[in-house]
């Protein structure tokens, strides 16, 4: 967006428009204000470009006033996009581009291969975890980051791509000409049976086709004898907000409401509803989320629980629950926008007055885009209520009808406060400390056990790498470490869908969901025999603080 003293009008008189909205309203001017701040913006401008110490482009002048004044707004989720923000954007939310098809990051100053996804040309061609990319199109990549990488690997469709893979145990360089193809990223990774009648589906992202892969992945389970299901949102920032409608449809009867966005302007307001019949009437669910669930994620779940027809348990959601609509500008530019805020079916704003740190639900020709970080639940308590007249908790994000924390004790978060103080170096270490096990036991089995040998292993390669833990803190933390290592070794060795077997072995929210779907006979009853469960598990945790107090 190349712009000049001597082409500046158009924008200037834009531009203009909305740097001075913001005075206007302080002041309840007319258009004489309008015209006085805008020459009053442009003499400063002029000073700056004519006389400031630095010489400043006249372009950049204006990028700034742009920045400033999206700044002065206060929302974190409005901003002036670039082209390349723009496209990055459009490729997250179509889940299409021509590449690879494999997750990578930075390991010791190379760019490594985490993993190949699934019927991608990088698993068929035989990349494994661990591969070091070193060399793309014969240019080494030592010093690339992840989006250098992610640029040159990415290509039109039917190009092909040059790399050479540096391997554990293979002394030269390996060479893989690989072409790109269009690559679907999945949303549903994850989908199995817990136990007989009890099934899992996973998903990670909301994006063009989860829906179907939802769809698809129940009917599976179902053929296999699935009676309830376990549906993961947690980690799940989001994604397209077509997808979060049709998503809920599938489990909601024809007329009820799913969501309604509302704008400054009441007469905006619109409303969702499902359109078809409940595909599964009778089959209970139990929602998982966490602090980092928000967006799409947050419709599904709350537009679930306020039908009564799925109990949620977890960590209460992250909070986003704004809408940010897209408008194109001139020479591929954009700017996000918030426009308006969503809210559940009995009428609780999602959106978290404090949810400042990650995109919202983003309208993007029916779509949305929406990476989150984790929060503390500290929610505004409103109560609600339910079709069936259960009261339900709003003031921000979605409060699960179970809490069931995963949190670390005082003494396990000493380990990863010490070691996280160098991120990036406990990172590689581990990661080649997994990749290393995983390839030095040829005949390892999904279920083997990360023994006190290997724990200890573990320690001596920290301290070789001089990450100093105190070995108390090491000892507390050895059955997360335990998890851990576990998770990401047979990852590694196998795949995702083998670790998160592994992981829902040992995972509180998981085996809660399972115990409470174990005795339901149909939809509501997980709300009664899920009241026990919680009833229980906070008498337990109340005499097991009163015999840690009284042994202090």
């Amino acid at each position: 967006m190349k712009i000049t003293r001597g082409l500046r009008a158009p924008l200037f008189v834009a531009l203009v428009g909305l740097v001075s909205g913001g005075w206007l309203l302080q002041r309840g001017g007319g258009d004489d204000d309008v015209y006085t701040q805008a020459r009053l913006f442009e003499e400063v401008l002029h000073h700056i470009a004519d006389e400031y110490v630095e010489v400043k482009d006249p372009a950049e002048l204006y990028r700034m006033a742009i920045d400033g004044l999206l700044d002065q707004l206060g929302d974190p989720h409005t901003a002036f996009m670039t082209p390349e923000e723009y496209e990055g954007l459009r490729i997250q939310t179509t889940g299409e581009y021509g590449g690879l098809g494999i997750q990578i990051g930075v390991r010791n100053d190379w760019v490594t291969v985490i993993a190949p996804l699934p019927g991608t040309p990088a698993e068929r061609a035989g990349l494994q975890p661990g591969d070091r990319i070193v060399k793309v199109d014969g240019e080494s990549t030592r010093g690339w980051n992840e989006d250098q990488a992610v640029s040159r690997l990415r290509g039109p469709n039917g190009s092909t791509v040059q790399i050479e893979i540096a391997r554990i145990g293979v002394e030269q360089p390996i060479p893989f000409t690989i072409t790109r193809e269009e690559i679907h990223v999945q949303s549903v990774r994850n989908a199995f049976m817990i136990e007989p009648g009890i099934g899992y589906v996973a998903l990670n992202v909301f994006s063009e086709t989860s829906t179907q892969e939802v769809r698809t992945a129940i009917d599976n389970l179902r053929r296999q004898g699935m009676r309830s299901l376990v549906l993961d949102l947690r980690a799940n920032p989001g994604g397209l907000l077509d997808q979060s409608i049709t998503l809920s449809d599938l489990f909601l009867d024809r007329g009820e409401q799913i969501s309604e966005v509302r704008s400054r302007d009441p007469r905006e307001r619109q409303e969702f509803r499902a359109r078809t019949p409940d595909e599964y009437p009778d089959m209970p669910i139990v929602v998982l989320v966490n602090g980092i669930s928000a967006s799409a994620s947050e419709i599904l779940a709350g537009a679930l629980q306020d039908h009564d027809r799925a109990l949620v348990l977890g960590e209460t959601t992250y909070g986003k629950g704004s809408v940010q609509t897209l408008f194109n500008l001139d020479d591929g530019y954009a700017l996000k926008l918030t426009t308006a805020r969503w809210y559940t079916p009995a009428g609780r704003s999602i959106q978290r007055e404090d949810a400042d740190e990650a995109e919202d639900v983003v309208v993007f020709e029916d779509g949305a885009e929406t990476p989150a970080v984790e929060v503390e639940e500290d929610t505004a308590a409103q109560e609600y209520r339910t079709d069936a007249g259960r009261t339900v908790i709003g003031g921000g994000g979605i409060v699960p009808d179970i809490i069931v924390r995963d949190t670390l004790t005082t003494e396990q978060r000493a380990f990863y406060s010490a070691v996280y103080e160098d991120a990036a170096t406990y990172t590689n270490v581990r990661y080649r400390f997994v990749v290393n096990y995983a390839h030095e036991h040829p005949n390892l089995t999904a279920d083997f056990e990360v023994s006190d040998a290997t724990l200890e292993a573990y320690y001596r390669a920290l301290s070789e790498a001089g990450i100093e833990v105190p070995r108390d803190d090491f000892e507390a933390a050895r059955e997360p470490l335990r998890r851990q290592l576990g998770y990401e070794i047979v990852q590694t060795k196998f795949n995702e869908t083998e670790a998160r077997r592994r992981a829902n072995a040992e995972d509180p929210q998981v085996q809660v969901a399972v115990e409470i779907l174990r005795q339901a006979t149909d939809p509501m009853s997980v709300f009664a025999i899920g009241e026990r469960i919680a009833q229980r598990r906070a008498a337990v945790e109340t005499a097991t603080q009163a015999a840690a107090a009284g042994t202090q």
